[in-house]
């Protein structure tokens, strides 16, 4: 059976892609299993995904892996998601190592427990020479909080005289947002079929192509990432503007 990548156009490649990863509750709920079942079962997801950017050579990869709302879910649940996230931090670097991806988070980590903080800080600085693919984890994330501190920060320098208010631009806002030398996402995947954001990459998505799919994060895998890319290349990107206008 002929994959899908085959009718990819490698010279219209998104540079960066950003996911948002849902279905892991309802995915083990089918099965009769807690939530956690779901979080576990969804690594297999994140590797085929990073892996496929990579060969594909696509630059950047953003995954919403832990929102500031899901602090709100089951103590377990966000017990068993932080252990599931340190152990796969300790068993994956090499993978990462092997395959020149460089790990970063986006994202106030400083929330984290511990032991979190302490993976997240060795995974990043053990792959930060690695340039094939930047995997940036969204943790304790939400676009919003990331739009606040980026103008708490600007209050700071008008209040130090550092700028005017006047000189503010997007181009100097967005200096100001979480990770300010990644470009724009051109294509965001969302898994479960649920028609919504949630409070994702608020600021950087304004013109960002989404493709929803109904597979449950756990099941998704390269060939739904292909199914997405393709999509992406079928649109035409205007950005507002009107291409070839008539008369």
């Amino acid at each position: 059976m002929a994959s899908i990548k085959e009718n990819i156009d490698l010279t219209n490649l998104p540079k960066h892609i950003a996911i948002i990863m849902d279905g892991n509750g309802r995915w083990a709920k089918g099965k009769g299993a807690a939530r956690i079942f779901g979080h576990k079962n969804a690594i297999q997801a994140v590797k085929d995904t990073t892996e496929a950017c990579r060969e594909l050579g696509v630059k950047y990869l953003t995954l919403y892996a832990f929102s500031t709302e899901n602090w709100g879910r089951p103590k377990e649940e966000v017990d068993g998601l932080m252990e599931l996230l340190v152990n796969t931090l300790q068993k994956e670097i090499k993978t990462l190592l092997d395959n020149q991806v460089r790990l970063e988070t986006i994202g106030d980590i400083s929330q984290l427990p511990k032991d979190c903080q302490k993976n997240l800080a060795k995974a990043k600085e053990e792959t930060k020479q690695n340039d094939e693919l930047i995997l940036q984890l969204a943790l304790n994330y939400s676009g919003r909080w990331e739009i606040v501190e980026a103008a708490r920060k600007l209050g700071d320098e008008i209040k130090n005289g550092l700028i005017q208010p006047g000189e503010i631009d997007e181009h100097y806002f967005a200096q100001h947002l979480q990770s300010p030398e990644v470009p724009d996402p051109e294509l965001l995947v969302r898994t479960s079929g649920e028609l919504r954001i949630s409070n994702f990459l608020l600021w950087q998505i304004a013109y960002t192509e989404i493709f929803i799919t109904p597979t449950l994060w756990p099941d998704f895998r390269k060939e739904n990432l292909y199914e997405a890319i393709c999509a992406y290349q079928k649109r035409e990107r205007r950005f507002g503007k009107v291409l070839n206008p008539i008369g």
